[in-house]
């Protein structure tokens, strides 16, 4: 029950104790007269009625007054008072009590304004103590994120029931749902608290942890696992699973590293097609030849015509056989013989890499020459360098070459890098530095295996114009690959772990009885077209962020834009700026929501004046298919529970920040007012409990005991 009517009830029946109490007076006093003082009485009643009738009035008036004096200048402004106190002391040390009421209040609420200024002043000395002695730890803790934003692979780390505890931004990259062609939009699957095996198959989930278990028990030296899983558009995903043991050595959580295998089983898959091509192919060939020779070793003494066709034979064949083997092995180099591990690069970077090599160690002048298109190839750097250094090596000291100019060029799939001197040719052959090892450095690997390793081919000639010396290497060129595909953000690294989840409970359907600081929520907000759903207004933006142990997690967020295919109100634009051009080529409703839920899944819903946004949802659950099943909690309603003596005006959005010392930006943007509304949220849950509402069940059955719960859209 509000103030107003808590006031209004007693003054109610104050008013008629006070009346009952002066009719007994009344009635005591004329018992205790004689009859004759009883008739005169009577008649002085009579006579001056009217006059002790206002005189009534005016007490009571007077009394009524006083009561409400005393009200406003001490009652109300009391309870005020108290509720700035437990703000202060709770979520915002930075909140003062307001002068309201009586001098005495304004007194009151100066001194502890006074107190609350001393302890805010011990509070920061303290908090500042604290910080100085936790800058190790911190140190320690940016050491991990760093290290596990910056792997090139994806790193997830779950508890024993699948909840994920950690993630990077690879991990995310490799296992989100994207958006594709058609219109539909990716979820993002990837996310603290939720649960692997909405992500991965969980029978291969649990084999590895069974296979795991199997190892442990028999004390295996490597207790991990290894399992495939297949993503959208086809992708593959490799996944090593290593355990997390407790001190029982019993299975607590395990890690799992990522990698996309793509590319590497499309490899291999042409490289046994390709032979198994090869073999169809030479088998007939190989057979007319030895039936060839065969015939020739039998009939040795046969006429001449029939040796010599059967002689044209075997070369024909071997001649065939040849041709198709050289081009066999110029079209498909890269899927035959890339067995080793190959990085992109550009090519002026390369020849930059060789030109410093040669100065550095032996003291040769190079000049690089680049042509004007860039030339991105696929090699092993360090073996390319290598090789070209020990060519040049080998060169100088055969007739003390001292300058060489480097170009690359184009070659069909490969690139040609020419090193070119003025002098004589080596005095000895390409083929015998082939079986050469490049002992400097310590690569005990030949130029024959460098060549091998890529695919391509070595070969010196002169060149008859300039007469100039020119060693060539054959290399395989690539396209790069998206940055996109392999970096991470470094903004990503503070919001990505939480090990404190190692403790939570998993998911039940009885989240009633769940304390609101162990739930899961998705804080949400929607703007519109307008603020009539039943006449047809849209949704036009959609914003959420996602609040997982009392953490608001800011990197794991949905932001969208909608088409609604109607005009949206001059008044709603000026409200949000969303104009309609910013919503040309969005995607509709019916593709956005079905995404929003796969985001909300399994959490509470949050919203500040929730009733308004759920029935843009619910309008939509026919044309969409999705509904929005899970229990949903209001901030305004909340608000009213933890504040009850605020007015109205004071449970708006911007009115509940500004008391909790919460900064507001981007406001009425989706995605900004859910994220304040998040961080509202969270600074309302321990006022809540101060009031003893500490379950889901709890604070459902107060919100829905507020006025503002009887408010329809």
């Amino acid at each position: 029950m509000r103030l107003k009517p808590k006031f209004a009830l007693a003054l109610s029946v104050v008013t008629l104790l006070f009346l009952l109490t002066a009719g007994a007076v009344f009635f005591a006093f004329r018992a205790d007269l004689s009859s004759d003082q009883q008739a005169v009485l009577s008649r002085l009643l009579e006579d001056r009625g009217g006059l002790l009738f206002v005189l009534a009035l005016t007490i009571v008036g007077a009394f009524f007054l006083t009561l409400q004096f005393l009200f406003w200048a001490y009652l109300k402004p009391a309870i005020k008072l108290a509720e700035d106190i437990r703000i202060m002391q709770t979520v915002n040390p930075a909140h003062r009590a307001r002068m309201v009421g009586g001098e005495e209040m304004k007194r009151l609420a100066t001194a502890i304004n006074s107190f609350a200024d001393v302890y805010r002043g011990l509070q920061d000395d303290v908090e500042t103590r604290i910080s100085e002695a936790n800058v190790h730890l911190e140190a320690e803790k940016n050491r991990l994120a760093a290290l596990m934003s910056d792997l090139t692979q994806g790193v997830l780390v779950c508890n024993s029931e699948g909840r994920i505890l950690l993630y990077n931004a690879r991990a995310k990259q490799l296992l989100d749902e994207p958006s594709d062609e058609k219109g539909s939009i990716g979820g993002a699957f990837v996310g603290l608290g939720r649960s692997i095996f909405a992500i991965m198959d969980k029978s291969l989930i649990v084999h590895a942890l069974d296979t795991i278990r199997h190892k442990l028990g028999e004390d295996s030296g490597d207790p991990s696992a290894h399992l495939v899983t297949a993503r959208s558009r086809g992708q593959l995903v490799r996944a090593n699973m290593a355990p997390i043991l407790d001190r029982e050595r019993n299975i607590d959580g395990f890690v799992l590293t990522l990698e996309n295998i793509t590319r590497s089983v499309e490899i291999n898959s042409r490289r046994d097609a390709l032979l198994q091509s090869l073999t169809e192919g030479t088998r007939a060939s190989l057979a007319n030849i030895r039936a060839a020779i065969e015939t020739m070793l039998e009939y040795p003494a046969m006429a001449e015509d029939h040796r010599r066709r059967f002689a044209a034979v075997i070369n024909d064949e071997a001649t065939a056989l040849s041709a198709r083997l050289t081009q066999t092995l110029s079209e498909h180099a890269d899927t035959l013989k890339a067995q080793w591990p190959l990085e992109d690069m550009s090519g002026v970077d390369l020849l930059s890499a060789i030109r410093r090599r040669f100065e550095s160690e032996l003291g040769v002048v190079a000049q690089a020459e680049a042509g004007d298109a860039p030339i991105w190839l696929r090699v092993d750097s360090y073996s390319v360098v290598r090789a070209m250094l020990a060519v040049m090596a080998q060169v100088s000291a055969d007739f003390g070459a001292r300058e060489v100019t480097l170009s690359l060029a184009p070659e069909g799939r490969f690139a040609r890098i020419e090193m070119r001197w003025q002098g004589a040719a080596p005095s000895t052959d390409v083929s015998e530095w082939e079986s050469e090892l490049l002992k400097s450095g310590g690569q005990g690997v030949s130029l024959q295996q460098v060549l091998e390793r890529h695919g391509g081919e070595a070969w010196c000639n002169a060149d008859r114009y300039s007469g100039s010396m020119v060693f060539c290497m054959q290399l395989p060129t690539t396209m790069p690959e998206k940055a996109t595909s392999s970096q991470v953000s470094p903004e990503s690294r503070p919001e990505y772990y939480d090990f404190d989840l190692f403790n939570q409970p998993g998911q039940s359907r009885e989240l009633d009885e769940r304390a609101l600081g162990e739930l899961s929520y998705t804080v949400f907000d929607t703007e519109t077209t307008g603020l009539d759903p039943s006449a047809g207004d849209e949704i036009i933006s959609i914003g959420a962020v996602r609040v997982v142990n009392g953490r608001l997690l800011k990197h794991e967020i949905f932001d969208q834009l909608i088409d609604p295919r109607r005009a949206v109100s001059r008044e709603s634009i000026q409200i949000h700026g969303i104009t309609p051009d910013m919503l040309k080529g969005q995607p509709r409703i019916d593709a956005v929501l079905p995404a929003f839920y796969r985001f909300a899944e399994d959490t509470v819903l949050v919203a500040h004046n929730a009733a308004f946004d759920m029935r843009f949802l619910q309008l939509k659950e026919a044309s969409t298919t999705v509904k929005f099943i899970q229990p949903v909690l209001d901030t305004l309603l909340l608000s009213a529970v933890a504040h009850p003596g605020y007015e109205n005006a004071e449970h708006s959005l911007e009115a509940m920040a500004g008391r909790l010392g919460i900064d507001v930006i981007g406001r009425h943007t989706a995605l900004g007012d859910a994220i304040v509304t998040g961080e509202v949220f969270l600074k309302l849950v321990p006022l809540l409990a101060e009031r003893g509402i500490h379950t889901l069940k709890d604070a459902r059955e107060a919100s829905q005991k507020t006025l503002y719960a009887k408010l329809e859209y």
